[in-house]
């Protein structure tokens, strides 16, 4: 097996040994994304609804740098800080993806970086 990196500047870099994407056997595993502004390198002022959209913005750019789209995307996971924001970030989601609507498992989470109220990570074919 090879394992390709997949970069872009249009995301904050990341902060640790990972990349924001590795290319492997005909899928794209993305890290987990944070609401990172990508110009500042911070987390993002909001609710989880504003939050979550960043990270759309996030995961979009990094598909994109791989030559993939949401229509690509098999497998999510969803990391809350709180579980009782799953209905806002719920409804962000939604606008994201069509039917088949990928696999998805959402957990609550104890705590996530920087304190951020969502993660959300994707694998893409």
């Amino acid at each position: 097996m090879t394992r390709q990196n997949v970069t872009t500047d249009k995301i904050a870099s990341p902060v640790g040994p990972f990349s924001a994407a590795v290319r492997a056997d005909g899928f794209v595993f993305l890290s987990g994304q944070i609401a990172l502004d990508p110009a500042s390198g911070k987390l993002i002022s909001g609710d989880v609804a504003a939050q979550t959209e960043q990270i759309f913005r996030n995961i979009s750019a990094v598909l994109d740098a791989a030559g993939k789209s949401f229509a690509d995307v098999v497998k999510t996971n969803v990391f809350l800080a709180n579980m009782k924001d799953f209905g806002a970030m719920n409804a962000v989601y939604e606008r994201h993806f069509e039917a088949p609507f990928p696999a998805r498992t959402t957990i609550a989470a104890a705590a996530l970086p920087l304190a951020a109220a969502v993660e959300i990570e994707v694998v893409a074919a």
